[in-house]
């Protein structure tokens, strides 16, 4: 092969590989600018699994009682802002959330409070079993109950922890990170504003 014909091909190759980078480019950020009401739509979610806003720390202190807040990891002020500012983008999107659910923990409560998107009630089956405060059978068995009891078309709001999200959908987000979910289907999928 000469010299040229190889500056050729090198050129060729370069071409489609940079043609291949501006599709994926094009294709992530086309992804990314996918609304809430979209991700909805296209998916057949009608459950939006929400992490808790930041409580820095993992687990619980050991002194923890489900009834004292004081002894439980809360949102900081970071996280209470982070729930104030899903609520807005949430209540800016077109869709209408027809339910609110929160684990009992105090940082779950504090987020379903601070996302100001109407009442909400505490359930069983979104409460914590990372440290065995909640047994993980029992807890897993209620949440597929309540999503088998679901009305289809009906947007429900899940507001629990990493470790309940996680059995639930086998995804992992942060703090204030959402999973779109689908009880019919069972594809779930990570949502971010």
């Amino acid at each position: 092969m000469t010299d040229f014909s190889l500056y050729k091909l090198t050129a060729r190759v370069t071409s489609f590989l940079a043609g291949c980078i501006l599709i994926m480019a094009g294709t992530l950020s086309s992804v990314q600018a996918e609304t809430l009401e979209e991700a909805l739509s296209r998916t057949g979610a009608t459950v939006i699994f929400l992490r808790h806003a930041l409580a820095p720390g993992f687990g619980d202190p050991a002194s923890f009682r489900l009834d004292d807040c004081t002894t439980q990891r809360n949102l900081s002020q970071e996280g209470i802002e982070q729930a104030q500012e899903l609520g807005q983008l949430i209540r800016n999107s077109a869709i209408i959330i027809d339910n609110i659910l929160s684990s009992k923990w105090c940082r779950c409560v504090d987020t379903a409070q601070h996302l100001n998107l109407g009442p909400f009630e505490t359930f069983d089956g979104l409460n914590s079993f990372y440290q065995g405060h909640a047994d993980k059978k029992d807890t897993m068995d209620l949440l597929r109950q309540k999503l088998n009891s679901l009305t289809q078309n009906r947007i429900t709001l899940m507001v629990t922890h990493q470790v309940v999200i996680s059995a639930a959908t086998g995804l992992t987000v942060p703090s204030g990170g959402m999973v779109l979910f689908s009880p019919e289907t069972g594809e779930a999928i990570r949502f971010s504003f």
